[in-house]
């Protein structure tokens, strides 16, 4: 199999989902970290591997593959992994891709609000989290 890099920061959901994807399939990767606390995701080299200026991003084949969906859907169809990640058949991947479309402005988006309120924000600025921003 080719090298997989991974491109990624910690803070990012959708990266560290696709590091558990790729551990608890046993994929061997190499992971390259981008801070983006440090805005390393805005110098030029790393706007040549994404113009969004964005992680995560995946590197195969000489290939570069941006958003995390995206990178499921073609890791699971490149790679040997169990069907339940991504199913084979095609009107279970529409099912299946019909959440995946649906979550990332959804459940994800709620997610990352009350994280960002609760806990990093406070962290960064010192000041105590603000119960109405948290309590939707």
């Amino acid at each position: 199999m080719s090298k997989i890099k991974l491109y990624y920061d910690t803070l990012s959901q959708p990266a560290r989902a696709l590091k558990l994807f790729l551990l608890v399939n046993k994929i061997p990767y190499e992971g390259i970290a981008v801070n983006l606390g440090k805005g390393e995701h805005f110098q030029p080299e790393f706007k040549k591997i994404n113009p969004l200026k964005k992680v995560p991003v995946l590197e195969h084949n000489g290939n570069l593959i941006r958003e995390s969906v995206g990178i499921l859907r073609y890791l699971s169809r490149e790679l040997d992994v169990p069907d339940h990640w991504y199913p084979k058949d095609s009107l279970q991947q529409a099912k299946v891709d019909e959440y995946l479309e649906w979550q990332h402005l959804n459940t994800r988006l709620f997610c990352a609000m009350f994280v960002h309120y609760k806990v990093l924000r406070p962290s960064f600025s010192g000041e105590p989290y603000d119960e109405k921003m948290v309590s939707y």
